[in-house]
């Protein structure tokens, strides 16, 4: 377990890392993207944070809030339903438009439901979408800004530079997958949803990794954190989860420790980019985390609520050995052709 000492020693250098950080937090108007949020802006220098989300109210307020945590920050809205592909590109050309490079992609859009498939517009399940599609979509649209921010050095004597991207989600409980739909037309439960969104993003962690050197990919499990997330159930759904979160209050991680948390994990050097773990010295391999495919500081890393490194290896390593993470990085491809490769595209 990481020590919330040493997570706050980090989080409290982070001004060596230099003026004009910019980050984009899809899912950053509530939860824990909100939280991780306020820590960022709290603890950086200069910085330029973009929220991504549904609620003008909240983002509004929020803003406000960050602004008086750091005046010289600057901090914009954009609103976004990213359950729609066609709506993550428009959000990622806007930030295109301003930025040329990006240090950190932060993503813990979610919902939970209690529905079978729901299919979007675009072909795709709406759950599946905002938990792993769309998520991907942001990756690969931010992908020229994250490889600048990884060959910029804000300060001359500054640490590596910091090019991160980080998917809230389930490391850990990786599942089997259906590798003939992995998509769930045809075969999707809540069970089988939760297993190819969080499977595919943890081997998403490596795949783009080594596509990416310069960059750091990770996965993390949250715990139980009481956010907002509970807004989309019905009503008798969400009084199950109420009665579960009274009975599990002595569990939770309070949401001010998991935006604390996650600041740490998006910006740790313990989680160097592959890049810098191959051509590192003695010292910054020693102190590298084990990645998502057990070889330290491999630049793919999938992380416990706690900083602890996780992950169902049996089943990572089988997957890893017969290429599954290309082929889900190619179905993923074919999936963004399909869809936003002509106007009204569906998969």
């Amino acid at each position: 377990m990481v020590t919330l000492q040493k997570v706050r020693a980090n989080n409290a250098s982070l001004k060596e890392l230099g003026p004009g950080l910019v980050a984009v937090f899809v899912g950053g108007t509530s939860g824990i993207g909100e939280s991780t949020a306020r820590e960022f802006v709290r603890h950086t220098l200069s910085p330029r944070v973009y929220l991504v989300g549904r609620n003008e109210t909240h983002a509004s307020r929020i803003i406000e809030e960050l602004c008086s945590l750091n005046p010289d920050g600057k901090v914009s809205f954009i609103k976004s339903d990213v359950s729609l592909l066609r709506n993550v590109d428009e959000a990622c050309e806007d930030i295109k438009r301003r930025e040329d490079k990006v240090n950190l992609l932060f993503m813990s859009c979610g919902f939970l439901s209690t529905k079978g498939r729901d299919e979007t517009s675009e072909g795709l399940d709406k759950k599946l979408n905002v938990h792993y599609y769309s998520r991907m979509r942001f990756i690969y649209n931010l992908l020229p800004q994250l490889t600048a921010a990884s060959t910029t050095t804000t300060t001359i004597n500054s640490p590596s530079p910091l090019s991160r991207v980080v998917s809230v989600l389930g490391a850990g409980q990786e599942g089997p997958l259906n590798l003939t739909d992995l998509a769930l037309k045809h075969n999707y439960s809540l069970r089988t949803c939760g297993a190819h969104a969080i499977t595919m993003n943890s081997l998403m962690t490596h795949e783009l990794a080594s596509q990416n050197p310069g960059t750091s990919f990770i996965h993390t499990y949250p715990g139980v954190v009481k956010t907002g997330i509970m807004r989309d159930l019905g009503p008798l759904a969400r009084f199950g989860a109420e009665v579960f979160s009274v009975l599990a209050k002595p569990f939770f991680v309070p949401l001010e420790e998991s935006g604390e948390r996650h600041l740490y994990a998006a910006t740790s050097q313990v989680f160097v980019p592959k890049r810098d773990g191959e051509g590192s010295t003695a010292a910054v391999a020693a102190a590298a985390a084990v990645g998502s495919d057990g070889v330290k500081g491999s630049g793919g890393y999938l992380l416990n609520w706690n900083g602890d490194v996780v992950g169902k290896q049996n089943l990572l390593r089988k997957y890893r050995e017969e290429g599954v993470g290309k082929t889900v990085w190619q179905h993923t491809l074919d999936v963004f052709q399909n869809v936003c490769g002509t106007k009204d595209g569906k998969y």
